[in-house]
């Protein structure tokens, strides 16, 4: 999926948006008031202006900052204000501020003598700039091409998402104050065509109750809960002191939104957070999922009306993957692929405990009559979505069109998220996934994995190889164009081989390795050499999915973009994602053949072009 980068309402007039110097010259439109070592007030004193230009530094502890109006707190949010130099700047807008009265930032930064000089010899107040518009051209070589990216600030999971109107929205948890995890509100997407995106603003912000964590959004069709017909009402987390559920609704097809007066909806006792709500046609109820974390259980609430909520049952203790937290639940109900049988599945999304560390999203296949869900797997049994590093949070789309069930996942890993070399956004959305069940050899149902067809849209020109026998190795080049992107589909055989390996590298000798082992029957993907990986020690690393399949023949589609390779089999026996960061494109294709001869089936080789789909 592109990030169109709309620019919006911003751009920066008279400096860039991500860079700055210093000036000796005091900045125009504020005034700055040194109260201690650790305390600054800035005076908003041209209310004309609409945003005030933030330098931020990533290495610093966050500051505080009161937004007062009129001597009132209207608005509170943390920022790592520059203390010795500037990695990149961030807007705050002040027009709902101004248009009500005096508005002074009250800021408190923490004191730290291991980075840091008294606050007020901070390089941030010099830096500070009033502009009516703020520059969101891209600066970061790795910042995707048809992955969902915010236009800028931090990103985590995908929240909210609906489909309604030919629309697809898409909210995220949120940073707009920096490129590190903070200030958690809903952002904001929208696209056509599940591949270009258009940047909405912020939907919910962080209120009395606290941070606006994850959740999910429904279409009230029927006007169960009085809010009108087809109000979208979305359910997220508070998070402050406690973790309680909350409820807003939108009456504007989920452009903006009213928090519930009657918050929280569900005030629980325990730490339980990311609601997921669906309808329920059994028993005429909305249902809603809630991960109690800590207790490593999804807990399953009804209603009739949305606002009163019924406590029914609760599944997990004991179940699959145990480490960690547990989060961001889904429970769906998929087709089974050449039957007319249809099976229930609980996502689950855990951190830690993921097959390779850090983050991942298992799965359990069952039944679900309403009130309870009956586990099909045995209670040791550890199913994992994505075989990857990098996909995590993972949750469908209310309402998607066609009665298919379409997933969307985080394309990052809690071990490393801040970390990842890029600053002026950090973190990617996976492409969207079509889910269904299949059964596997061993009889079992296991939950097969598809990219979703929308993505096809992107292909632009195409090098296709006919069948041939491989005996050793054979290389192809890789398309230059938008810095090599581009999906390889491959038909393989390996009847008469012990294995295939499929490299991709560039003439820096970084290299991605995969390999399938008919033996096995495995497929694994090592980024050891990808590129720049010293970021963290957990980065560097190989990881193995199982086939799910006893047969000699396969394909493999591999989607390649900037900073990412997601790798899925054909039949979608299995996904595997990961990031990857290398200092140039990757230029060549190799396979070989091991110990003896591969049967190549088909080769095609595709440019990608976001823009395509745009045409479609």
């Amino acid at each position: 999926m592109k990030t169109t980068l709309k620019k919006v309402i911003l751009t920066l007039a008279a400096t860039s948006a991500f860079s700055a110097g210093a000036t000796d010259a005091p900045p125009e439109g504020i005034t700055v008031m040194s109260l201690g070592e650790s305390n600054t007030m800035v005076r908003i004193t041209d209310p004309t202006q609409k945003y005030l230009i933030l330098p931020v530094e990533e290495r610093v502890p966050d500051a505080r900052i009161d937004v007062l109006v009129n001597g009132e707190i209207a608005h509170t949010f943390h920022v790592k204000l520059a203390c010795n130099e500037i990695d990149y700047t961030v807007p705050f807008d002040l027009t709902p501020y101004t248009s009500k009265g005096n508005v002074v930032l009250n800021i408190v930064n923490p004191i730290d003598r291991s980075y840091s000089r008294d606050a007020q010899d901070f390089i941030c107040w010099e830096e500070m700039k009033l502009s009516d518009s703020f520059d969101t051209s891209n600066t970061e070589k790795y910042r995707p091409l048809f992955h969902h990216t915010p236009l800028y600030g931090w990103m985590n999971d995908p929240n909210g998402m609906f489909y309604k109107d030919g629309t697809w929205h898409l909210y995220y948890q949120y940073n707009p104050y920096g490129s590190k995890w903070q200030n958690m509100s809903w952002g904001h997407s929208t696209s056509r065509d599940l591949v270009n995106w258009d940047h909405e603003p912020v939907a919910i912000r962080p209120n009395g109750l606290g941070s606006i964590f994850s959740g999910s959004a429904v279409i009230d069709s029927g006007n169960t809960g009085g809010f009108g017909v087809d109000a979208v009402v979305a359910f997220y987390t508070s998070a402050a002191a406690s973790q309680v559920q909350s409820m807003a609704v939108s009456k504007d097809g989920g452009m903006t939104f009213t928090n519930y007066a009657g918050n929280p909806v569900i005030p629980n006792t325990h730490e339980a957070r990311d609601p997921k709500v669906f309808w329920h046609e059994g028993t005429q109820r909305w249902i809603m999922m809630l991960a109690a974390a800590l207790n490593h259980e999804m807990e399953i609430h009804s209603s009739p009306d949305l606002v009163n909520w019924t406590y029914e049952s609760s599944f997990g203790r004991g179940y699959g993957g145990q480490d960690g937290v547990w989060e961001c639940p889904d429970l769906i109900k998929l087709p089974v692929k050449g039957s007319k049988k249809e099976k229930w599945v609980l996502i689950c999304n855990i951190n830690p405990g993921g097959p390779f560390g850090g983050s991942a999203a298992q799965y359990f296949v069952g039944d679900f009559d309403g009130h309870k869900f009956t586990c099909d797997n045995a209670v040791n049994d550890t199913r994992w979505m994505d075989y990857g590093k990098d996909h995590y949070a993972t949750v469908t789309w209310h309402n998607a069109p066609d009665n298919r069930t379409v997933a969307l996942g985080w394309m990052s890993n809690w071990q490393y998220a801040n970390e990842v070399p890029t600053m002026q956004y950090r973190s990617a959305n996976t492409l969207p996934r079509d889910l269904s069940l299949f059964r596997a050899p061993d009889g079992d149902l296991y939950l097969s994995v598809v990219p979703s067809p929308e993505v096809n849209a992107m292909r632009g020109s195409r090098e296709s190889h006919s069948a041939f026998t491989l005996a050793d190795s054979v290389s192809y080049s890789l398309p230059v164009a938008n810095d090599g992107v581009c999906e390889i589909d491959l038909g393989y055989n390996l009847k008469d081989a012990k294995g295939l390996t499929i490299i991709l590298s560039n003439a820096k000798g970084e290299k991605v390795t995969m390999k399938y082992d008919p033996r096995k029957h495995t497929f694994l993907m090592d980024r050891q050499e990808s590129g720049l990986t010293k970021f963290s020690r957990h980065f560097p690393t190989t990881t193995v999915a199982p086939t799910l399949s006893r047969s000699s023949k396969g394909t493999l589609r591999l989607f390649i973009d900037r900073c990412s390779i997601e790798a899925f089999d054909g039949d979608g026996n299995f996904a595997m994602t990961n990031l990857v960061f290398p200092k140039e494109p990757y230029t060549t294709l190799t396979l070989v053949s091991e110990d003896g001869k591969t049967r190549i089936d088909n080769l095609d080789i595709f440019q990608l072009d976001p823009a395509l789909a745009l045409n479609k």
